[in-house]
């Protein structure tokens, strides 16, 4: 595992994974001035303060346009690296491609992963997502610090088992994937706080889709190979 983190960071080397991740950065900074001019536009057409208040109405207009401005470039801030995440994760199959392009040369074509099987594997780790969060909501509201160590630990096996599935899928078929997720959940489950860890540090989470994939390439073909299983069709 070590290794692979090592490995993870020096995925940026690559000029082709450079370029997918300026892609994702620029793709939602684009989205989020469109956001951030939509908000803008409605604001501007609420009659806010309809009541002729003399100069002092003037004032509060002013008051109200300063506070609306400052909330829509808070929520576009704020906003920010979940959308770089968003946009980035359209991306993700290309900087895994990227990877095994670069450190596992001999790879065969990836496995043809069908349409039905990608949109329900999708919908079944949503529900699995939301699930767990809504049950957690009372200790992340409530129970300060165990809060951090429930988010950390329900986030990390989340993320674990949805980047693993990202990379493994490509190569092996459902039931590989989910034998070798069980096998090395331990592993699997730590990466996945690595990777919670990284996306709650600030700058640090624009990266961490690219950084997170490429590192879980490289658990998954260390894992893959330990255990001799070979490439689904």
């Amino acid at each position: 595992m070590i290794s692979a983190v090592f490995k993870a960071f020096e995925v940026f080397a690559d000029h082709r994974v450079r370029r997918l991740f300026w892609i994702g950065v620029f793709g939602a900074l684009l989205i989020q001035i469109v956001l951030a001019l939509v908000l803008s536009y409605f604001i501007a057409q609420l009659r806010l303060v309809s009541i002729d208040w003399g100069v002092w109405g003037n004032w509060l207009e002013w008051g109200i346009d300063l506070l609306s401005g400052a909330a829509v470039l808070f929520l576009v801030w704020i906003t920010f690296p979940g959308t770089v995440g968003i946009v980035t994760g359209f991306l993700l199959e290309r900087v895994a491609a990227q990877v095994e392009a670069r450190h596992y040369p001999g790879l065969p074509p990836q496995r043809e992963q069908g349409l039905g099987e990608a949109i329900r594997l999708a919908i079944n780790f949503a529900l699995i997502s939301v699930g767990l969060n809504l049950l957690a909501l009372p200790i992340y509201f409530f129970l300060p610090i165990i809060n951090l160590m429930v988010f950390y630990a329900l986030n990390g096996y989340l993320l674990g088992r949805e980047y693993f599935e990202l990379v493994a899928l490509r190569r092996l078929d459902e039931s590989s994937t989910r034998a070798l997720r069980k096998a090395y959940q331990g592993s699997i489950f730590l990466s996945g706080v690595m990777i919670a860890v990284l996306m709650s540090v600030p700058l640090a989470n624009l990266a961490a889709p690219v950084i997170a994939t490429a590192f879980m390439v490289h658990l998954f073909e260390s894992l893959r190979r330990r255990v001799g299983i070979v490439q689904s069709a």
